[in-house]
């Protein structure tokens, strides 16, 4: 069971409930914490979990297996768990998850996952979700990210928690942007992108470390002095993929409190199936 269907643990009855405008249409099955607030022209499918305190605002529209965890501000006019963008598909139940206290603002879109993956579009805890972002079939957002306005995530994209995306952002299909990055406005993601950097460009182009963001997540001195150095290391010492991966395993031994952000790297660029952004 998701963690955000175990969060449910109670329903309202739908009939002459306060916090649903009389406009709005909840359909049979729908299942609502009894602290769900339904603004005036929702919809909601019969197939649709809502956890408590989370607010639907007007004209959503909010259909499919879509399950959304507690406390979310979902503004009006987005579209949440609409068949995918995909001709391949062919009305399979696949699902939308959505974690709990998330921002997901006006216009956005956020689409169901295919059989062809996991079945399943994915939306971590604490995310910010600005107007007209798009999220395709079997995403999978982790926690803390920041998608801003019109990014576009094509189909099987992985986003990292502490991720920050720029506005008029693409992101081809497949790619995965590590955690704590920063990818600049404009961008043209058509390689993953590892963790701690910042990239912007079309093409894309690798700037250096994600220094602010680190800092604003209180990573120590000696943290930021590996991270650093793994930068050097993947980019500036003119090493191959392999060669850099080993002398980044071997910096724990000078600098053991970057132990987690050394594996993070290493488990990043063993699967980096389409090269990185180099």
């Amino acid at each position: 069971m998701h963690h955000a269907q175990r969060q449910l643990t109670s329903f309202r009855r739908l009939s002459n409930v306060s916090n649903i405008h009389p406009t709005a249409v909840v359909a049979d099955g729908a299942r609502l914490a009894p602290s769900v607030q339904v603004g005036p022209y929702a919809v909601v499918g019969p197939n649709v979990v809502i956890g408590a305190g989370t607010t639907v605002g007007a004209h959503c529209v909010i259909e499919g297996h879509t399950t959304i965890g507690q406390d979310n501000r979902i503004f009006q006019f987005a579209s949440l768990g609409a068949a995918p963008q995909d001709k391949k598909y062919a009305g399979e139940a696949t699902r939308l998850v959505i974690g709990s206290r998330n921002t997901i603002r006006e216009f956005c879109t956020l689409n169901t996952g295919t059989v062809q993956d996991r079945g399943e579009t994915t939306v971590g805890d604490d995310n910010w979700i600005m107007a007209y972002v798009h999220v395709a079939h079997d995403c999978a957002i982790g926690h803390q990210t920041t998608l801003a306005n019109n990014t576009t995530l094509a189909g099987h994209v992985e986003v990292g928690d502490w991720a920050t995306v720029g506005g008029l952002t693409g992101v081809l299909q497949r790619m995965r942007i590590g955690a704590h990055t920063m990818v600049g406005f404009s961008s043209h993601v058509s390689k993953d992108v590892p963790p701690y950097m910042v990239v912007d460009g079309n093409p894309l182009a690798v700037r250096g470390v994600n220094l602010v963001g680190l800092r604003r997540r209180d990573f120590s001195a000696q943290r930021i002095a590996a991270i650093r150095e793994m930068h050097k290391l993947l980019y500036r010492q003119g090493l191959t993929l392999d060669e850099a991966r080993k002398q980044i395993l071997a910096l724990p031994g000078d600098m053991p409190e970057a132990a987690g952000d050394v594996a993070l790297m290493d488990a990043f660029l063993d699967s980096a199936a389409h090269g990185i952004a180099r």
